[in-house]
């Protein structure tokens, strides 16, 4: 009989006061993704660090093509928000742990960097965009400070290392199918081939779609995944490729305010065109001439909807604003993402990790905007948000054991070029749009902004594990120095030049006590600085240039320092963990929009600051038969 299993709730308590001053991977076989009696959540034993680790099987429970992350909004200290019960909306997505956000987080895939996993994303790409939730082996959370050896530049708060899964070496074929309300469908295949002393490997497709739950529009994606291994005596060649094709229209942004006056229903207008184009002739509405007679005289009334200038436009119904409901609006990504790695060992202590990827992204954000007319006489256009990267990098490791000390020295070095542009597509006619927010558009008419912007990164990390028995002592640090650079094509307003992030010494230190067989006690502390964004949405590129002069060369990076003290309890029965925890949140850098996000204009940025938090966290899993 299969034990049942119950998750005692994770409960998380924090504090939050203004400061007012300036590992490796679990392989799971793809034919054996639930096992029998095998645990679903590893509570990091031996860990000093609170750290926990989600298995295939907790995956495997959650409908087909949900994301690996509403896996984790169980854990302590992790909260997962979206508007689609799959949680792969990327427009509606937020994750935080500890009080930090998703662009304060470190997310890594098969130890290759996701960036900071945001909907813009600069640096990476989606956990989603890069595989299939079958082929996910496990995801490992670490709330307060991943290990020094994650590719990460981001990560004040915690980490989510997401892990594929081994090949089977066996023949084998998987496949599921999933049908529901509002048109939902995913279908999803994976072929698996291999030996047991020789090449494996599978090759995987999906497939998802859905119409939105209120107005109008679809959501799909395709899937591709790819996984190698190829043993070459004791040491072995891994490779991995993913392609996915997203896109997705977008539900309105609604406030509280919209809510209330609008009902829960409200959505943009498509398809209803007209109605659209009625909203962006009342913004755009002027009093040039006399509504009676016609004459080139003001009357004091707007020449189309004939609505007191002094009182202000009018809108249909409860509408009070053009930004109340726009046309449409959609995300559309593309991604190509790559690695082979090499693992061998090098004699009886030591052990080489080497790995290279290549990521390519192409994208666009899409709005239908009222604030800029086609030249044709519509009163709005299409307006985008266009995305190209292309990033190369590699990363290594060098692990060895010298009598009670595991060490390990590893480097990692990425290049990024990262192009983004807005530009301005133009609607048909008043009568057809003649664009779908489904589809690349072609032929701008207008380009306001386009910027290349070029990442270097390079960090290091050193760490001691000493093994005193029942102590563990855990000594180390990382450093890394990030130059980002902005080259205009079409500048406007935003600026070019030049900044960089540079901490060579990012401590980190820990124990572990293990004060019974069934019990332990663990502690630390670790400190982190993030480095400066690439983009013109966000960061230091996102003001205007005379804004950016004024701070690059003052400008501070956003730090941390993290405290952590807890207990682990561990039994056939039960385990469970109880920790406590203290950051300190340094130089927090406050991005102020200026106007609606539609009309995209520079930020107001500064440091503003710090935060401290204090939070106590717990977690446990019965078995129950």
């Amino acid at each position: 009989m299969r034990p049942a299993t119950a998750l005692l709730l994770a409960s998380t308590m924090l504090a939050s006061t203004p400061a007012f001053a300036q590992t490796a991977s679990l392989a799971v076989p793809a034919a054996a993704a639930a096992v029998e009696g095998e645990e679903i959540i590893v509570f990091g034993r031996g860990e000093t660090r609170q750290v926990q680790e989600i298995k295939a099987r907790d995956i495997v429970v959650l409908t087909p093509g949900t994301n690996p992350l509403k896996a984790i909004e169980k854990l302590p200290s992790v909260n997962f928000q979206s508007a689609d019960p799959f949680g792969n909306y990327e427009w509606s997505q937020r994750v935080t742990i500890r009080s930090f956000d998703q662009t304060r987080l470190g997310f890594t895939f098969d130890g290759i960097p996701l960036g900071d996993m945001s909907y813009g994303n600069h640096n990476g790409l989606h956990i989603t965009r890069a595989i299939s939730s079958e082929n996910i082996g496990s995801v490992r959370v670490a709330q307060g400070a991943g290990s020094l050896g994650t590719q990460a530049t981001g990560n004040l708060g915690g980490t989510v290392e997401t892990f594929s899964m081994d090949p089977a070496d066996s023949f084998g074929a998987q496949g599921n199918f999933t049908y529901g309300s509002n048109d939902t469908m995913r279908a999803f295949g994976r072929i698996n081939l291999g030996s047991a002393d020789g090449i494996r490997g599978y090759v995987s497709y999906g497939y998802g779609s859905t119409d939105k739950y209120k107005g109008t529009g679809v959501q799909d994606q395709h899937m591709g995944n790819a996984k190698v291994i190829i043993p070459i005596g004791e040491a072995k060649i891994d490779g991995w490729l993913s392609y996915s094709d997203r896109r997705e229209q977008d539900y309105q942004d609604m406030s509280m305010g919209m809510i209330r006056r609008l009902g829960w229903d409200w959505d943009n207008t498509f398809p209803d065109y007209t109605r659209a184009i009625d909203y962006a002739d009342r913004l755009n509405d002027v009093d040039l001439i006399s509504n009676s007679g016609g004459s080139p005289f003001p009357d004091g009334l707007f020449d189309y909807s004939g609505a007191s200038v002094a009182t202000g436009q009018t809108y249909p119904g409860n509408v009070t604003s053009a930004d109340d409901a726009y046309y449409d609006a959609a995300g559309l990504r593309k991604d190509w993402l790559g690695a082979i790695g090499f693992t061998t060992p090098l004699g009886e202590q030591a052990n080489l990790k080497l790995k290279g990827y290549y990521h390519n992204n192409s994208g666009m954000g899409l709005w239908g905007t009222p604030y800029v007319a086609s030249p044709n006489g519509v009163p709005m256009s299409m307006r985008t948000t266009e995305y190209d990267m292309d990033r190369i990098g590699a990363f290594g490791s060098v692990d060895f054991v010298i009598g009670a000390q595991n060490l390990s020295v590893g480097a990692w070095y990425e290049n990024n070029k990262f192009n983004q542009a807005r530009r301005f597509y133009a609607f048909a006619s008043r009568a057809e749009p003649g664009l779908s927010f489904r589809d690349y558009p072609k032929n701008p008419f207008f380009t306001q902004w386009e910027f290349d912007f070029t990442t270097d990164t390079f960090q290091y990390h050193v760490q001691d594990k000493i093994d005193l028995g029942m102590v563990t002592i855990n000594l180390g640090w990382k450093g890394f120095k990030v130059t980002n650079e902005a080259e205009a094509i079409v500048q406007a307003t935003f600026p070019q030049g030049k900044i960089s992030a540079e901490d060579w010494f990012q401590p980190t230190a820990g124990f572990v006590v293990e004060v019974s067989p069934e019990a332990e006690v663990f502690g630390g502390f670790s400190q982190s600085t993030r480095a400066f964004a690439s983009a013109t949405t966000t960061g230091p590129f996102s003001t205007n240039q005379a804004g950016f002069d004024a701070i690059k060369d003052d400008l501070k990076p956003e730090e941390s320092d993290t405290y952590e003290l807890g207990l682990r309890y561990n039994t056939p029965m039960f385990n469970g963990t109880l920790g406590a925890y203290l950051v300190n949140f340094r130089n927090r850098l406050l991005a102020v929009q200026v106007g609606s996000a539609i009309q995209g204009n520079p930020s107001a940025l500064q440091n503003v600051g710090g935060v401290r938090s204090i939070g106590v966290e717990a977690a446990g899993d019965l078995k129950l038969g």
